[in-house]
């Protein structure tokens, strides 16, 4: 269960990347308002580095951010030596730290003392180098939730204003996703995000809609099967469980102004099928969302931005945008408990 008005956890994501200087942006932007609050679970002489004039005050307890939030950054200090961080080099001996500060930000929502999780980009490289065996936060996330095979409890959303998208596959190289699409996995997804669009975004009869694989819908099997064999058939055994849910439509149309706007969520089969028109349409303010966990996760939808981490220019819109809507989902989530 969430407790809504707790801080928020903001990890630290890779040091070498935008974290810092957009952890410091963000809490500039929320700090004198009457929303958000969050903790930075990171190095308080990384932010420091970063900008010395910039009040950073380490706390001991996450129930002391609220009361600091307005005057200091509240920080759970993170063991790092900044010495060997270089804005712009992505360095695996950091990987410890940054794998501490999510285990941190995740322990603290599961006993409740934050409202929720955002996380800052992190360097899959680096951290697969030192050994980490996930391909990325979603999986790693629900690993530390319980999932310990990271499938299908946990779902990967993204989201701007007017569209929110699910690639059902995620970290697959293309010639890998028929392989791995079942109607199975379409059904779990698919009822994983009408929940979640009821219980946290607070939509009662979520609409769906889910886009094909191939093109033109693979006009009859001519351009492959897949929509007859294995999406449509899911389609069906979820209308007949009440799911409000259609499709398959081809991926070319169902991303129109007067198609997307009647749809609360729409499933697509992989990674950039989802991701190309929703960063198409509105790059800077895109949220990755964590579906299904008994947390709630939110992260900007972008990179660690190693070709101009330092440099003081990235747009830190993505991340305030994460931070606003966990506030929000957490608020959601837990009226629906009560």
């Amino acid at each position: 269960m969430t407790t809504a008005g707790a801080p928020l956890a903001l990890t630290m994501g890779d040091p070498a990347g935008l974290g810092p200087e957009l952890t410091l942006a963000a809490w500039k932007h929320f700090r004198h308002g009457n929303g958000p609050v969050f903790c930075s679970v990171t190095n308080a002489n990384l932010l420091r580095r970063v900008s010395p004039d910039s009040p950073i005050e380490i706390i001991q307890n996450v129930a002391d951010a609220a009361r600091l939030f307005s005057t200091a950054l509240p920080v759970l200090d993170v063991d790092l030596d900044i010495d060997r961080i270089v804005p712009g080099q992505p360095n695996s001996s950091n990987a410890a730290a940054v794998i501490q500060s999510i285990d941190t930000a995740v322990a603290l929502a599961q006993s409740q003392a934050v409202s929720g999780v955002v996380t800052n980009p992190i360097h899959k490289s680096s951290l697969q180098d030192s050994g980490f065996a996930f391909p990325g936060h979603t999986e790693y996330l629900a690993h530390l939730c319980g999932n310990k095979d990271h499938s299908p409890m946990s779902v990967m959303m993204l989201v701007i204003p007017g569209l929110r998208v699910i690639p059902l596959t995620i970290h697959l190289p293309l010639n890998d996703v028929s392989a791995s699409l079942s109607t199975e996995l379409i059904v779990s997804r698919a009822k994983t995000v009408a929940g979640s669009l009821v219980r946290d975004f607070n939509i009662q009869s979520p609409k769906l809609g889910v886009a094909a694989l191939n093109p033109h819908g693979g006009e009859e099997g001519k351009f492959g099967d897949e929509e007859e064999t294995i999406i449509a058939p899911a389609i069906a055994h979820l209308q007949s469980e009440g799911i409000d849910i259609e499709g398959p439509y081809p991926a070319d149309t169902l991303f129109a102004e007067h198609v997307r706007n009647r749809l609360d969520g729409i499933l697509c089969m992989y990674h950039d099928q989802a991701l190309i028109p929703l960063k198409a349409l509105n790059f800077h303010q895109g949220v990755n969302v964590t579906l299904g966990l008994p947390i709630v996760r939110t992260s900007p939808d972008h990179g660690t931005g190693f070709d101009i981490a330092g440099q003081g220019i990235a747009n830190p819109q993505s991340l305030i945008e994460a931070i606003d809507l966990a506030w929000r989902l957490a608020e959601n989530r837990a009226s629906h408990h009560e």
